[in-house]
């Protein structure tokens, strides 16, 4: 193939395995790449791999690898990174699902809501997941009657126990629950895990738990599909690791568990792990976040579960124990140089405790393990063992303990588990090793290759076979495609008689060949083999080319390890134990058998045998693959090693399977798509109306490409044809985007072009005005000039003028002001006295009338007071009889004293205060005075001085002339200004201080107002209290009144009686009738009730009508329909009770009868259609009881008519009159409880038909998620172009829900259903809703889709439109109940994605959702219309980082929403919306009118 520049390839690399490249430069022999580490490679085309141009968009990666444009390696392996960097770790590869272990708990991908979406869902609708595997298989197994096998495989590590526990939870819950001994076939299995593990697992180099045999759980169903039974089948223990163990590895766990038990241990005499020679060869006896005690408390409870009893458990350990013993017994030469023996005192007190534990002869176990016996014609011939041979005998019976032991324990749990015999379907699940490759690879790891290879042909031929099927669904010739398997491999190691299982077994039945001997004889006859190799630097090693890759084998102990020999000495001497358990296990050999020491048995052909027969089992079902691989070595999370994930696709014949693919066609596209991708290849067919098949062949003409096939759907290419077709899409895109940006550049350039010659003609136009203003300024200047030398000399003639006028002016005002300012002087004196004289005046009017006040404000508080204290004794009074109210009383008592504290306090403050205003008042008053006084007695003084003058005046004129009287006038009038001067500052003093009191008085004035409306308030709350406490005290009273009834009934009727009763008549659990009895304590003692005469002539009634059942059951079970509203049923059984005084009686059957009825109308067939009829009846019945019914008549006689007082028509007219004019109805026990069991009731039908209209409605909602992959809008026509609008919702599915709740309207409005029961089912209803397609948008891939978000949001708008129809009154919140999906949907349809940022996302597009649901919608996303990027790898980064930290710390961290199913309402919540019902007018219908009983409402009508 051929590279351009700009191409996308991948590019092998050693440590990453491939990496993404870009070729820079397309030579003839060389291409030069730029990889994504940003180096430069020139590498040869045929090591590149193409890669996908558009793998950015969708989300970048795909949940079924056959969706990849390209399916090669590096497209595989990093599809699978970039899906376990979102945390899926599930991925199909068509019908095989590959599993990446997280290391981390993802519960909310397994929880029981989980199981329920994946149930009965066809495999690929849904997101990749173990449980759609597991449906599959169930569904298969059911549909077809055939068997069916789930291969579960992988390496040590990746997670294939625990995904066999989740495929068994699953089956178990699809399949049912059938109990054994209390406990589910799949709790048995899984219980039976920890004792399999302890026997049957080992620490490995790669794994601390790492399972060292193979394991097929076979789960059998009965002919309905549920389970019956189950059994567990082993494959090849690892016995040689019971002798032999290699540093850092483990032997079995329980070995060291016993050893760590403390007093058995010690009973076994057993000390650490490290003073035992099976178990000291590693120095590893600890595992990380693992306890052996407690490990071996968990095995015994195992055991207990699985029904061993305790001798058998103690048999057990004590063979632990033995073999253990048994590996410290060392041997030394004997007399003889070919003989052994015991080799110091350790070793016998080992060989000791060997035989105690084992329950044997001492001396027989000597002899058994140092010698050997003959059987001959002639005798018995006994033959002495050396050193090496009798550490291999030891060896050997230690072995061969623990496999039958091994053997015993599977074989009990198959007993426990119980098998069904007559079972006709099965689903086994293998749990088996995956392919092993080391550094240095044996026996063990020779059979486990060996049994994968068996297993890859069978993967093989299961992969060809769908190949095959794909084909023939799609019509297309595929007779000439070459299947490629593995035959040869297998008939190199299995074939006979030149195999090497056969050479091993025939050099192992000759006791003196050699590993040397087997190689030799291996390579003499096997080395034309293409697959078998020689190594360079070894005579015995051999290489053998698997299908997952090259694998050495060392051939040291190939011999040992396969030779099982049944040495005769080790039966007879287990089987003489008085062990029961071990002489069990080892039976006397045949005659034939005895006569030689050695019985070879081959653990390879044994091996061979049970694995052909497991494959004729898998062969004879249908068989599920499920490949886990182990992500990285160190066991962390969101760590992705490349080579190692490479290396396990190998290894689990993933890239098998894609070579497989890559030999037929590997690339499938439908025609739509086709169309899509390569439509601009033929651009001249794409205009108006098309056929998409015809335009995809005539698009493979046009390219000239052979081989293509064309399917009914699809259209199939070779390998390396979407290449070709790519390419000359990239070319054809290019040319476009030259020619483009061609038409982009003349644009740009005309656009400078027009904007400097816009330019240059604006420079000019401004070089012209610069030049004409610069003119324009010189003649203003000029003019300016001369304007200013008139102004300046008009401004010094006007200066001249002005200051002669102004001196004359100011001569003037002069003398003129001090005339003005002594006639001044003379007035201000006057108004001065007049303002002092109203100042005071007004001052003491003031003082009076706030003296007045005061008094008044006492003598109000101190009345209030006293009618307070009146009111608080009668409430005191009054709260005394309700001692359950004495603590609100104390309370509302300890608030009115602290409010009266401080109301008593703020009135002593406030008089405090007036009364220190008042003193400083009279003394500022007192000095007011005293200056007043003053200033009189001086102006006084200077009257009489003046009068003085006046006279001496007078005699000096006469004596000394008009010059003396001049002087002296001036001295008195200095004196006399003086003294005025004084007076002024007295009086401003005065002045000041008067309005400082006034700030005062004011101040005062409002803090007494702010008190009086603080004062008014206090009492505004204190009548609110006592308002509340009066509702309280009539609450209490009928709470106590009931409460009497129960507690007195509860004596004379049983508990157990009334419970039984009430629970058969309403059909409830027990759990749930608890709380029916459960009544508030009475907070003082009642008296009991007085039996008076009147209590039998009340139930004289009742008995005589108790033979009138029937014409309540005809009530109930016939439709009597509605009267203006108002339910006929509910109605005539209202009138009948209240006629028959029911509800006055202590004892009487009607009530149980008229629920028992009710229930049994329910349990109907027809059932389901009544149920809005009954809520409306139902419920009608319980308002009229709520609304009539008291319970307060029981502490004295009740004050009503005898019935001989009235006649039966006037007692009547009584009690069928009209509600509002009846007094309430006093109500016995028998009634109170028929209420409660009539609410009970109106739960139950509102449950079912809500749980009915949710199943109506839930095959819509599934269709309307369907509908995208059928009516979406065909991707190559014309739906990517950017004007058009938002997909319209097909009318066959959104209409289906609008016209769904249009006719349950229409039912509950003809049942006249009340309006609070409508809007709770219609906003549970939305709920649901919301939640099925919240949840569908977050488990299928196809809905969270671009084009998927406007088909949702277009649909979501019709049930707007409903909402607003319907009106709030009916809808209540049901808008508000879509507010998930709402913005879901919102998000999936905004563009430029990429923009946003977290906290944008996470508070303004979708506030209600948790980062979780935001984080899986955009790890799921992708745009299938427009082909535009989604979320920035920044927010995505930062979501996943915080959904890892909440991981922890959630309970239940799952992002799917639950579904509610409480009852939205209480009974209070009944009386206070529904309105009360006129029952007076309902007439009797027609069909009862001849029944007697119910003559009287005829009368009364």
């Amino acid at each position: 193939m051929s590279y351009r520049k700009g191409s996308k390839v991948w590019v092998e690399e050693k440590g990453e395995g491939w990496l993404e490249a870009e070729v820079v430069d397309a030579k003839e022999r060389a291409v030069v790449v730029l990889t994504s580490q940003r180096k430069k490679i020139s590498v040869l085309p045929e090591k590149l791999l193409p890669r996908d141009t558009d793998e950015d968009l969708g989300g970048g990666h795909v949940d079924d690898m056959t969706k990849l444009t390209y399916l090669n390696e590096p497209g595989v392996l990093y599809n699978l990174k970039r899906r376990y960097a979102l945390n899926e770790i599930y991925t199909y590869t068509g019908s095989i699902l590959i599993a990446v272990n997280p290391f981390t708990r993802l519960p909310h991908l397994y929880n029981e809501y989980m199981m329920e979406q994946y149930k009965g869902v066809r495999l690929g609708d849904l997101s990749p997941h173990v449980f759609a595997v597991a449906d599959a298989s169930y569904r298969a197994m059911v549909n077809d009657s055939r068997s069916q096998s789930i291969l579960v495989s992988g390496e040590s590590g990746a997670g294939k126990t625990e995904t066999t526990k989740l495929i068994m939870r699953y089956l178990t819950y699809v399949g049912g629950r059938a109990v054994l001994d209390d406990r589910s076939v799949e709790q048995q299995v899984l219980e039976s895990n920890p004792l399999l593990e302890a026997f049957g697992n080992a620490k490995t180099i790669r794994n601390d738990n790492s399972s060292r045999f193979g394991k097929f759980v076979e789960i059998q169903f009965d002919k309905t599909g549920r389970i019956s039974g189950a059994a567990i089948r082993t494959y090849l223990l690892e016995r040689s690791r019971v002798v032999q163990i290699n540093d850092p590895e483990r032997n079995f766990h329980c070995f060291y568990q016993l050893c760590a038990s403390g007093k058995d241990a010690e009973l076994y005499k057993l000390g650490h792990a490290s003073t035992f020679h099976y178990l000291n060869q590693s120095k590893t006896y600890e595992l990380e976040g693992t306890n052996n005690e407690d490990e071996y408390w968990k095995t015994k409870r195992a055991m207990d579960i699985v029904g061993i009893s305790r001798s058998d458990q103690d048999a057990i350990f004590r063979t632990l124990a033995a073999i253990l013993h048994l590996g410290n017994i060392e041997f030394s030469p004997g007399k003889e140089s070919d003989s052994s023996k015991i080799k110091d005192s350790t070793s016998n007190f080992h060989l000791q405790m060997t035989a105690t534990l084992l329950m044997c002869d001492p001396d027989l176990l000597v002899s058994s393990l140092c010698s050997r016996s003959i059987h001959t014609n002639e005798g018995i011939i006994i033959k002495a063992l050396d050193c090496a041979a009798a550490v291999a005998n030891r060896d050997t019976l230690a072995k061969t303990v623990y496999a039958r032991l091994f053997d015993w324990l599977v074989e009990n749990i198959n007993k426990s588990i119980g098998q069904d015999v007559d079972s006709k379907a099965q689903i086994g699940v293998l749990d088996i090793y995956g392919f092993e490759s080391f550094k240095h690879n044996s026996f063990e790891q020779f059979c486990i290759n060996f049994a994968n290879e068996k297993l890859q042909q069978h993967f093989n031929e299961h992969v060809f076979k769908m190949e095959q099927e794909e084909y023939k669904s799609e019509k297309i010739n595929w007779s000439y495609i070459e299947f490629i398997d593995n035959q040869d491999m297998l008939d190199l190691i299995e074939k006979k008689p030149i195999g090497i299982i056969a050479l091993l077994d025939e050099a192992c039945m000759f006791p003196k060949s050699t590993h040397v001997t087997f190689a030799t004889k291996m390579f003499r006859n096997l080395s034309s083999h293409p697959r078998l190799e020689k190594t360079k630097f070894s005579e015995t090693d051999f290489s053998i080319s698997h299908y997952a890759g090259k694998v050495t084998y060392q051939t040291d102990s190939f011999l040992e390890k396969n030779r099982d020999y049944i040495v005769a000495e080790h039966c007879n001497l287990l089987s003489s134990s008085r062990c029961p358990l071990l002489s069990g296990l080892f039976t006397s050999l045949p005659e034939e058998s005895v006569r030689s020491s050695y019985k070879f048995s081959s653990v390879a052909s044994r091996f061979k045998q049970q694995l052909q027969a497991l494959m004729e089992t898998l062969s004879s079902t249908e068989p599920h693959y499920v490949r886990c691989v182990k992500p990285n070595s160190v066991n962390r999370p969101q760590l992705f090693e490349n080579q190692s994930v490479l290396h396990q696709l190998r290894c689990g014949g993933v890239l098998e399977a894609v070579r497989i693919s890559l030999a037929g066609y590997p690339t499938r596209r439908t025609y739509a798509e086709f169309v899509d991708r390569f439509g601009v290849l033929v651009p001249e067919l794409m205009l108006g109306s098309y056929d998409e098949r015809a335009l995809t062949e005539s698009v493979l003409q046009k390219m000239k490409l052979d081989n293509f096939q064309l399917g009914r759907t699809k259209v199939f290419l070779r390998a390396g044809q979407i290449a070709i077709l790519d390419v000359r899409r990239a070319e054809v895109l290019d040319n476009a985007a030259r020619r483009i940006q061609g038409r982009f550049r003349t644009f740009i350039a005309r656009k400078e072009f027009v904007k400097t010659k816009e330019a240059s003609i604006s420079v000019q136009a401004y070089c012209r005005g610069c030049f004409a203003r610069k003119m324009y300024k010189i003649m203003r200047e000029t003019a300016a000039a001369i304007i200013l030398q008139k102004h300046v000399r008009r401004l010094i003639v006007q200066r001249n003028y002005q200051e002669a006028c102004s001196a004359a002016l100011l001569i003037q005002s002069c003398i003129r002001g001090f005339i003005a300012r002594r006639y001044f002087s003379t007035i201000r004196e006057q108004k001065a006295a007049l303002v002092i004289q109203s100042f005071w005046r007004k001052r003491k009017v003031a003082m009076l009338f706030q003296h007045y006040k005061r008094a008044t404000i006492a003598i109000q508080c101190a009345w209030r007071q006293k009618l307070a204290r009146k009111e608080l004794r009668k409430l005191r009074m009054t709260a005394n009889e309700a001692g359950a109210l004495r603590e609100a009383k104390n309370k509302l008592e300890k608030k009115l004293d602290d409010l009266t504290l401080r109301l008593t306090l703020e009135r002593r403050i406030r008089a405090a205060g007036e009364e220190t205003k008042l003193v400083e008042i009279s003394k500022r008053d007192k000095i007011i005075e005293t200056l007043s006084a003053e200033c009189a007695a001086a102006k006084s003084s200077a009257r009489s001085e003046h009068d003085k003058n006046l006279l001496l005046q007078r005699q000096l004129d006469d004596s000394l002339g008009e010059i003396a009287m001049l002087r002296s006038n001036k001295i008195l009038k200095a004196e006399e200004e003086k003294q005025n001067s004084n007076l002024k500052n007295i009086v401003k003093s005065l002045s000041e201080k008067n309005s400082l009191l006034e700030n005062e008085l004011s101040t005062a004035r409002k803090s007494s107002d702010d008190t009086m409306e603080k004062l008014k308030d206090v009492e505004g709350k204190c009548t609110h209290l006592q308002q509340n406490l009066v509702k309280l005290q009539e609450k209490l009273t009928n709470l106590e009144n009931e409460n009497h009834v129960l507690r007195n009934k509860a004596f004379n009727i049983s508990p157990k009686t009334v419970s039984e009763k009430f629970s058969a008549s309403i059909g409830l659990p027990n759990s749930e009738q608890k709380h029916i009895f459960e009544t508030p304590t009475p907070t003082k003692h009642l008296a009991p009730i007085p039996h008076s005469t009147g209590t039998r002539r009340q139930k004289l009634p009742v008995e005589r009508h108790e033979g009138n059942h029937e014409i309540l059951s005809r009530c109930i079970k016939e439709n009597l329909g509605f009267k203006d509203g108002k339910p006929v049923a509910a109605c005539i059984i209202y009138k009948c009770l209240l006629h028959w005084r029911a509800f006055e009686s202590e004892r009487t059957a009607i009530f149980d009868h008229v629920i028992e009825a009710i229930n049994d109308v329910l349990k109907a067939k027809e059932a389901d259609g009544r149920l809005p009829y009954w809520l409306s009846n139902t419920s009608a019945l319980l308002c009229l009881l709520q609304k009539n019914l008291r319970s307060n008549g029981f502490f004295g006689t009740p004050s009503r008519r005898s019935a001989g007082s009235l006649g039966l028509g006037g007692r009547t007219g009584q009690l069928v009159g009209r509600g509002d004019t009846l007094a309430q109805v006093d109500a016995r026990y028998p009634a109170i409880l028929f209420k409660q069991q009539l609410t009970a009731c109106v739960e139950k039908i509102f449950g079912q038909l809500r749980d009915n209209l949710k199943k109506e409605i839930s095959p819509l909602l599934s269709v309307c998620i369907q509908a995208p992959k059928s009516t979406r809008a065909q991707p190559g026509k014309a739906s990517k172009s950017p004007g058009a609008g938002a997909q319209q919702p097909s009318n066959s599915h959104w209409d289906n829900i609008v016209n769904f709740l249009n006719l349950l309207m229409d039912t509950l409005r003809e049942n006249y259903v009340p309006s609070f029961f409508i809007r709770k089912l219609i906003t549970q209803l939305f709920s649901f809703i919301n939640i099925q397609l919240f949840n569908s948008l977050l488990l299928r891939r196809e809905c969270c889709t671009f084009s998927n978000g406007e088909y949702v949001k277009a649909g979501l708008s019709l049930l707007e439109k409903w909402i607003t129809d319907v009106t709030e009154e009916f809808a209540g919140t049901s808008w508000h109940e879509l507010n998930y999906i709402r913005q879901a949907v919102g998000f999936l349809v905004i563009h430029q994605k990429r923009k946003k940022t977290l906290e944008e996302i996470s508070q303004d597009l979708c506030p209600s959702l948790s980062i979780r649901q935001i984080y899986r919608i955009c790890s799921m996303y992708w745009d299938d219309k427009y082909n535009t990027q989604g979320i920035s790898n920044e927010v995505v980064s930062a979501m996943r980082e915080m959904v890892n930290k909440d991981t922890a710390n959630l309970v239940s961290n799952s992002f799917l929403l639950d579904d509610d199913l409480s009852i939205p309402f209480s009974t209070e919540d009944l009386s206070m919306a529904i309105p009360a019902t006129d029952y007076a007018d309902v007439e009797l219908p027609e069909c009862l009118h001849l029944h007697p009983s119910v003559q009287f409402l005829l009368k009364v009508s």
